[in-house]
């Protein structure tokens, strides 16, 4: 999928092209009639309750992203509305890895899985279905405040470190979650994905970066509550889209906590419900909370530990060097001064660097393919950092084209060779100089040789940040994804295709497509072959209200007789109070 697939938007147009690999065509064809019917039932209890419980912008904010609670929406007619508040939405396959998910938000665009759960999953799902998405995660982005905690919080969380475990346990998560959605998955299949999910889950090791600003967004933009402990209204998609957990939610057996920081190290379980939930008194707050977090990464920190997160991630990150300078690639290597300062760092496989996130002319994976490497740090013996010298500076200490000289650093790297040229930043500071017939060397060991080819030195007293990704995203090719699902129609028994007609001949008698006088005959179709469809059913007896009692009588009786079975006797209860406040 390319950006030339999806109708164009201004926020769409800004997205960088390898999020367009996690896209994938809604396909709004393929919902069948069932898909409708679970949609329209899930969204009216939704609407009734919510009305009650959620935060204010939940009900406005329907209206403004134009989602209905009749049909499943179009994400071609969202993306018209939401670029009226300056968002957008595209479709995905399920889970895509958090950073992909948290670089879409940064660039004002929501992620809408296209499948919907199925009727056996109508209450809760661990997948991420448009239900979710959709009704859960858009309405609440029409609060301004809000919108830009979402924003932000995408910019801020696609550069936190992950660990290796975190990808496993993303693999699992969506593995589990495919194979719960799928028709006929064999339950000896879904209890072994749902072992490694919970022995990964158990076996995460110390929490990474990315595990801990997933914590904050489980608490906060999935399972939020704002107000008071003892009168909290729903913001949280998670609870918004579910009709157990909004209830369960607001129940005293659901502790409700202040919300903090702390929340970062409560981990969750995504397929039971929630024990505790926290509680912002505001939107504001949200924010706060965020940039706290946002001052212990490694983003802002940089350093020996932010180094050495990269490394333990084996994963494409980038540093940046006081000088402005980034470097990105995969780090290896990291040596330390006496002070625990960082005194050389290394990369392996190709390399690119960068200035202010653009990538420096003629510095990309074309010249550094195999890696790169350089000390970091002051030079011994003068108090005056490269970077800080002005022009009679380095004429002084021979650091200018054509010289031949040694540099040795606090941290005992020496560099020896001839001065080639420099590479200055917008401000005069030098970002790199560049060697011929150099070597590089830590004590004994040669960590350049001249015959290796030209040499550019990093400067930099300091690594001021270390973050995941590329600086710049055109450095390097990002297309890695592959989407799980394949893009064709599901073979369906004939069973499946009669039951979707009776549903769509429902469907067809309330929108007024087909005349009520279709209604008897089918009413004794479905109770002779369908009368455990408690939804269809349901549908039928609303759809028969303008008939005589007599009429639906039998109807009547055939939910009542279901609602014997605890599986469903809620969930009918529930329908049959919406026909009759309906009607």
């Amino acid at each position: 999928m390319t950006a030339s697939n999806i109708p164009t938007n201004p926020v769409l147009d800004k997205l960088p092209k390898h999020l367009f690999q996690y896209v994938h065509p809604q396909n709004y064809e393929r919902y069948s009639p069932i898909n409708q019917a679970v949609w329209r039932y899930v969204m009216r209890r939704n609407v009734e309750y919510l009305s009650k419980v959620a935060h204010g912008s939940y009900m406005e904010g329907l209206d403004k992203t134009g989602i209905s609670t009749e049909q499943i929406p179009s994400m071609y007619g969202m993306n018209r509305i939401l670029e009226e508040i300056g968002w957008a939405a595209v479709a995905v396959d399920g889970f895509i890895p958090p950073a992909a998910f948290m670089e879409f938000q940064a660039y004002n665009v929501l992620v809408i899985a296209s499948d919907i759960r199925q009727l056996e999953n109508i209450v809760y799902t661990p997948a991420p279905d448009i239900i979710h998405e959709s009704a859960g995660h858009a309405p609440i982005i029409a609060n301004p405040e809000y919108a830009e905690y979402l924003r932000r919080f995408g910019e801020i969380g696609c550069k936190a470190i992950s660990s290796e475990r975190d990808y496993e346990l993303y693999e699992a998560v969506r593995l589990l979650s495919q194979l719960k959605e799928q028709e006929g998955t064999p339950e000896k299949d879904i209890q072994q994905a749902e072992e490694q999910v919970n022995f990964l889950q158990k076996n995460m090791g110390p929490p990474s970066e990315m595990a801990l600003i997933r914590n904050l967004h489980w608490w906060t933009v999935e399972y939020g509550l704002i107000g008071t402990l003892e009168h909290p209204k729903i913001y949280g998609a998670g609870l918004l889209s579910s009709i157990g957990e909004s209830k369960w939610c607001m129940s005293t057996e659901v502790k409700k906590l202040p919300y903090d920081i702390t929340a970062a190290y409560q981990a969750f379980d995504i397929t039971q419900p929630q024990p505790q939930l926290y509680v912002t008194p505001d939107f504001a707050h949200l924010s706060l909370i965020l940039e706290e977090f946002a001052n212990t990464m490694a983003l802002r920190n940089g350093g020996l530990s932010g180094l050495q997160k990269l490394i333990a991630s084996k994963q494409l990150g980038t540093i940046e060097l006081s000088t402005g300078l980034q470097i990105s690639g995969i780090f290896t290597r990291v040596l330390q001064n006496e002070k625990g300062k960082v005194s050389f760092i290394q990369t392996t496989g190709p390399t690119a660097l960068a200035y202010r996130e653009k990538e420096l002319i003629g510095h990309g994976t074309a010249l550094h393919p195999d890696g790169f490497g350089s000390p970091i740090g002051k030079l011994k013996g003068i108090n005056l950092a490269i970077e800080d010298m002005y022009p009679r500076d380095l004429d002084a200490y021979d650091i200018y084209e054509g010289k031949r000289i040694q540099l040795e650093y606090e941290g005992g790297i020496q560099v020896e060779g001839q001065v080639i040229t420099g590479t200055r930043n917008l401000q005069g500071k030098i970002l790199l100089i560049t060697f011929k017939d150099c070597t590089v060397k830590h004590g004994a060991e040669i960590l350049f040789h001249p015959d290796w080819g030209i040499y550019h030195l990093a400067v930099g007293k300091k690594v001021v940040a270390a973050f995941a990704g590329p600086a710049d995203n055109s450095s390097f090719d990002l297309m890695e994804h592959t989407l799980s699902s394949a893009d064709k129609a599901i073979d369906k028994t004939v069973e499946q295709v009669q039951l979707e007609s009776l549903y769509q001949a429902v469907r067809s008698i309330r929108e007024k497509k087909l005349p009520t006088t279709a209604l008897p005959p089918l009413i004794d179709n479905v109770l002779t072959h369908y009368p455990k469809e408690w939804l269809l059913l349901l549908e039928l007896y609303e759809a028969s209200a303008t008939l005589p009692p007599s009429s639906t009588a039998a109807l009547k009786e055939a939910l009542e007789v279901l609602q014997t079975d605890p599986a469903v006797a809620e969930l009918i209860g529930e329908g049959l109070k919406l026909i009759d406040n309906g009607n």
